[in-house]
């Protein structure tokens, strides 16, 4: 056999082993199983049942009522002075003497709680109808009265106090209440007390989105920069900046 003959059978026992190789490849890989709708179905764990509040001055059926008119019974005083020395009158109370807070502590949370700046209209900027609902006892949304009074953006209604400003202005005239619905999420710390991931809020007001699931920067600071320390759990406070505020039909759902 000469030269180009055996180089003609090589070349032919190569592409008969290739095309064996080919078909036994077909052969070996499977079918791709045929899609139906229920493959893309999951029914566990079922979506737990909570009832819708039945109004706009009810709670959602899974909510803990902090505040349902009556007293003050799930607040106490921030200064550790005993019970919350606010006044409860007509379904509401009343900014009084010192900051107060939540009994119960919270992680993460969707916040509902109503306020209504002062009847009679005194003060401007940051003297006007001045309060704070504290995130665990130390992010601020801040509570004022914004209506024809300007302030520093991100120092007025809506806002996260001296970090975010609010989208928009949404408030309401005086002695009409308004309405804050707040998504929290907490900050998470590794174990050497290193920040992990920082808080996020998300805030309706009147049901109009100011903020918009922002990132905290730290706690609340009046002078100064932020800055994380490890926490935990905390309480809800509210605060006293000497205007007479008020309050009323406030609820929490831990998330």
């Amino acid at each position: 056999m000469n030269n180009t003959m055996r180089t003609k059978a090589i070349l032919a026992a190569l592409a008969v082993a290739l095309l064996a190789y080919t078909q036994a490849q077909a052969q070996e890989t499977p079918k791709p199983p045929k899609m139906v709708p229920e493959m893309t179905e999951f029914w566990e764990p079922e979506v737990r049942v909570v009832t819708p509040a039945a109004n706009s001055t009810s709670a959602p059926s899974d909510a803990i009522v902090l505040f349902d008119g009556k007293d003050l019974s799930q607040w106490k005083a921030t200064d550790g002075k005993g019970e919350a020395r606010w006044k409860v009158k007509d379904n509401a109370f009343t900014v009084g003497k010192g900051n107060i807070s939540t009994k119960q502590e919270f992680g993460d949370f969707q916040l509902h709680i109503e306020w209504s700046a002062p009847d009679e209209v005194k003060g401007t900027s940051q003297g006007r109808g001045n309060s704070g609902i504290f995130l665990q006892d130390r992010y601020e949304v801040q509570v004022l009265d914004n209506y024809e009074n300007r302030t520093y953006a991100n120092g007025q209604a809506g806002s996260v106090y001296k970090q975010h400003r609010p989208l928009v202005n949404a408030m309401r005239k005086p002695s009409e209440w308004n309405v804050y619905d707040i998504i929290y999420t907490a900050p998470r710390f590794k174990e050497n007390g290193a920040l992990f991931t920082p808080a996020r809020v998300t805030v309706l007001h009147n049901g109009v989105l100011v903020q918009n699931n922002v990132e905290l920067k730290g706690p609340t600071e009046y002078i100064g920069l932020p800055e994380y320390k490890a926490h935990g759990k905390a309480p809800i406070s509210l605060q006293d900046h000497g205007n007479p505020v008020q309050y009323r039909n406030i609820w929490i759902r831990e998330l």
